[in-house]
């Protein structure tokens, strides 16, 4: 026993001393605490009522929209920790489980940027440990990767550190990423919440790593799509390669699947499936060749297609223009909300407004069997509200999230209000 916790005080003196190392390797340090750019979020748009207004105003922990595959992605980033003198840890540690509680019970990625910890503003070892154990099954569970950007061997002695605590299962989770480049191969970069202070850190490594500057590497011009492209292009384009069919076929034929074959099942949406199957599933659409979603035996195949469809338009299904509109949606009386979003539903064209009407009939039948499926209208809104609208220049903050989710859930639970008596193409009114 002795011994162990030898061993242990040993290697927290020696990541102690590699992080003092690290520090004077990188004079000057990046200033901790909040950045204010364009990639970071504002402290002023946080409501000071906000239950961890104290915390959440350092921007140390964002939601950043779903990965490439229907997860949702959470990040952590160092360089946003003031020194620990200013923040209250345990109140950090509050504050996390508060966040993940609102995702947990779907599958989810971690994203944490080391860079920018300093012997400052770094939690104690002990605080390390009591967060690790307050983790319980119903945090690990769901994880499906924690990716470690920019490591040192502070990271490595941590681990080793904890390694008697984790389970085989959950080492297995943690993924190292050298470069911001390599997120690309795995993540919706472009969602992603990543301070200044990351980005230059990342620009300084790959420089160091050439010994000089890399020029700009002129890219080939993109392909143009398929005839047969069903995903990353737009609706219209769709629409005119499809003989004029006004609900794209992954929408249509996604939901005229989960409505025979998935309304009841549990946490609908939530889950993710095996990445190869996605990418197969959207070659074939992409070739134009028939899918079919019967032969794959499991109804979060077509759930993820959905998702993925709405994720990868190149504008949002309800538009850049209303995002601005949806953000204000907590200043409106709460009695005029239903009206008001209907309002900014019936000034979107025509085509978007029959594909939203489509897709959130669909929701809101799968809100009517929420006793079976576990999915309310509240919980779709917090798996839908990302892939319906998002900002045209930037990600959308963990503040942000709020008042797109409600605007979300209005829509489910108020459909029948919302969107009128008329139903949209191949459904008969009830």
């Amino acid at each position: 026993m002795n011994s162990s916790m030898n061993s242990s005080s040993h290697l927290e003196q020696l990541a102690e001393r590699e992080l003092q190392q690290n520090e004077d390797r990188n004079v000057p340090e990046a200033p901790s605490g909040p950045q204010t750019s364009t990639s970071s979020p504002d402290p002023s748009h946080l409501d000071p009522s906000h239950p961890f207004y104290d915390v959440a105003r350092h921007g140390i922990i964002q939601v950043s929209g779903d990965d490439n595959y229907g997860r949702k992605l959470i990040t952590f980033s160092s360089c946003c920790l003031p020194p620990s003198h200013q923040l209250d840890h345990r109140r950090l540690l509050e504050y996390l489980k508060f966040t993940l509680d609102q995702y947990v019970e779907m599958d989810y990625i971690l994203v944490y940027f080391h860079h920018g910890l300093s012997s400052r503003n770094k939690p104690s070892v002990k605080w390390l440990r009591e967060a690790y154990n307050e983790f319980d099954r119903k945090y690990k569970k769901n994880l499906k990767t924690l990716y470690v950007v920019h490591p040192t061997n502070f990271i490595r002695i941590i681990w080793n550190i904890f390694k008697p605590l984790i389970s085989h299962k959950f080492g297995q989770k943690l993924m190292y990423v050298n470069y911001l480049a390599e997120l690309k191969d795995h993540l919706n970069y472009e969602q992603l919440i990543i301070p200044p202070p990351v980005l230059r850190h990342d620009e300084k490594l790959r420089a160091d790593q050439s010994g000089a500057p890399r020029p700009p590497v002129n890219k080939p011009p993109p392909r143009p799509p398929l005839p047969t492209q069903q995903f990353g292009v737009s609706l219209q384009y769709i629409r005119e390669k499809n003989r004029g069919a006004v609900i794209p076929p992954v929408v249509s034929q996604t939901v005229s699947f989960l409505k025979q074959n998935g309304l009841r099942t549990e946490g609908l949406f939530r889950r993710s499936v095996r990445v190869q199957i996605i990418k197969d599933v959207q070659k074939l659409y992409n070739l134009g060749k028939p899918v079919d979603f019967a032969q794959y035996q499991d109804v979060h195949v077509p759930a993820v297609i959905l998702k993925t469809f709405l994720r990868e338009l190149p504008e949002p299904l309800l538009t850049f223009r209303v995002y601005n509109q949806v953000q204000e949606i907590l200043s409106v009386n709460s009695s005029l909300r239903v009206t008001r979003c209907k309002q900014i539903m019936e000034s979107l064209p025509e085509h978007n407004f029959i594909v939203a009407k489509y897709l959130l009939s669909f929701l809101h039948m799968v809100s009517q069997e929420s006793i079976a499926n576990k999915m309310s209208a509240s919980n779709l809104s917090c798996v839908f509200g990302v892939n319906l609208v998002w900002p045209r220049h930037s990600s959308i903050s963990l503040s942000a999230l709020t008042p797109l989710n409600i605007f979300t859930e209005i829509l489910i639970e108020h459909f029948p209000t919302v969107f009128g008596s008329r139903c949209p193409p191949g459904q008969v009114t009830p």
